[in-house]
């Protein structure tokens, strides 16, 4: 009679185990964009957008200073870079980059803002492109691939959080539409970075 109990509890307990990995399918399955806008396993994408970023001038002009850093210093590597493989990344990151600008432009203007984006580069960005213009030349791959890993993870959480949580319709469909091309292009970044090792 205890074995039957025993037997019994152990079904039941198995069920129930069973019963809560149920996945909830009243539920539709997430669009395109809400995917895209889903942060990855990145531990710094599932940080709270920061309030100025959830607007649309604030999240455009990191995302145009994104893009001119990436042209910029992609640029310096044509120059600088004896490596085939950095010369064609950094080829790949001018056209994309040059595309992206033109999206996020074509993205304002659909959404009928009056903002302007910013002429200048932030500080910040500036300093790195006049690190990698001194940079010695055996260091020089090194610090691009290192540049463009941390560009390109910041431009990822930033898109990722304005697809979420952005004030413009227009632009935040936008950026769900582009953070999957940046989480490319970091992929490949971090491949350029550990063939470097």
């Amino acid at each position: 009679m205890t074995r039957k109990i025993l037997i019994v509890g152990a079904a039941f307990a198995a069920l129930s185990l069973a019963a809560c990995g149920q996945k909830d399918e009243t539920k539709g399955a997430a669009t395109p964009a809400e995917q895209a806008a889903t942060p990855d396993a990145n531990p710094a994408a599932t940080v709270p957008t920061p309030a100025d970023e959830a607007k649309a001038p604030d999240f455009s002009a990191k995302a145009a200073a994104g893009d001119t850093f990436e042209i910029e210093s992609a640029k310096i590597a044509l120059k600088r870079s004896t490596n085939a493989d950095v010369k064609k990344f950094a080829q790949a990151m001018i056209d994309a980059h040059t595309a992206t600008s033109q999206g996020l432009k074509a993205a304002i203007a659909a959404s009928g803002a009056t903002f302007t984006l910013p002429a200048a580069l932030p500080d910040d960005l500036q300093g790195k492109l006049d690190d990698l213009n001194k940079a010695d030349a055996k260091d020089f791959d090194k610090e691009y691939a290192d540049d463009q890993v941390d560009a390109h993870q910041a431009a990822l959480n930033l898109f990722q959080r304005y697809a979420q949580d952005g004030d413009n319709a227009a632009i935040k469909t936008f950026a769900a539409e582009t953070a999957p091309k940046i989480q490319e292009h970091l992929n490949m970044a971090e491949g350029l970075k550990n063939g470097m090792k």
